[in-house]
């Protein structure tokens, strides 16, 4: 087995023929409008828009949409990762959960995912605040469904369980973002893919009732069998719901794409994930970790009714 060495990227790879988005049409894309109307009528900021997501048009269309709290900055400096790191964030901002319940009432949604940034400058990682704005949106929107794309709290399952303790949500996602080889070499030292694990099997064991979610990127160095190995590794953690995608470098300062891995692959990836037991999957180029996350959600939800039946 060979890998190659990672390296800083400095020029942009040429993208595949078949890498490319389709946009929506008919109803689809008049739902899309009036999202994108209301998103710029009332000056409203989405994750969805700032990281110019390739999506964006399948899931405003679905009424889904991606929101990020604790601040604009991270505490940890991992190298595939857009955002920007800064040691000493500012001080949360009391009113964020009021005005992202705000927000989510006036776009009209079905399914919303809050992410966030890594807070270690926090004795809690953030875990409060976080709760603070699910809670907003749930009282606010009750009718919304609720996705956290969580941190992974430093570890510290005390603050998981204070987190998770009666709070309504759908979907408790943390991306375990590559493979445990590569962990050094692609996320800040604080976090790896045991932690990680870790965090995700807490979750499932304090409120099985949730389901757990993450997501793989590829073209980081990894090959096709140690994919395989962390998909197995997430469905023995009972994580619920995965999601695989490409890897794109940010800019010249992040770490360099090592493969575009063909369609057909993806294709294959979806059969293990079946075959494993997954409830629901979305394996694709432009695939990111909130990708269509309400209809995942909902494919997940009549399958464990089905089971039941």
């Amino acid at each position: 087995m060979t890998v190659r060495k990672l390296d800083m990227a400095t020029t942009r790879p040429r993208l595949p023929d078949w890498f490319r988005t389709r946009l929506p049409s008919g109803e689809l894309q008049q739902k899309f409008k009036e999202t994108k109307d209301t998103v710029t009528d009332n000056m409203l900021h989405t994750v969805c828009q700032e990281a110019r997501c390739p999506n964006i048009h399948e899931c405003w269309a679905a009424k889904d949409a991606t929101f990020m709290v604790a601040g604009q900055e991270c505490t940890r400096g991992c190298r595939f990762c857009a955002v920007g790191s800064i040691k000493t964030p500012p001080p949360l901002d009391e009113n964020e959960p009021e005005n992202l319940a705000d927000a989510i009432a006036t776009m009209g949604l079905n399914h919303a995912v809050i992410t966030v940034v890594n807070r270690d400058d926090l004795p809690d990682s953030g875990a409060g605040h976080y709760r603070k704005c699910l809670e907003a949106v749930r009282k606010r929107t009750p009718e919304v469904t609720l996705e956290l794309l969580c941190s992974d709290l430093a570890g510290d399952h005390q603050d998981l369980a204070d987190l998770l303790n009666g709070l309504e949500l759908e979907v408790f996602a943390h991306n375990v973002e590559c493979v445990p080889r590569l962990d050094s070499r692609v996320r800040d030292h604080r976090a790896t893919f045991e932690q990680s694990i870790g965090i995700l099997k807490e979750a499932k064991r304090l409120r099985p009732d949730i389901l757990t979610k993450s997501s793989i990127m590829v073209g980081l160095g990894e090959t096709d069998e140690e994919i395989t190995e962390a998909l197995q590794m997430l469905r023995d953690a009972k994580v619920d719901l995965v999601t695989i995608g490409q890897y794109l470098a940010p800019s010249p300062r992040h770490l360099a794409v090592d493969r575009f891995p063909e369609p057909s692959r993806y294709d294959e990836w979806s059969l293990q994930i079946e075959e494993m037991g997954f409830l629901g999957w979305a394996c694709g180029p432009l695939v990111r970790s909130s990708y269509r996350a309400g209809e995942l959600l909902a494919r997940a939800s009549v399958r464990l009714r089905t089971d039941k039946e």
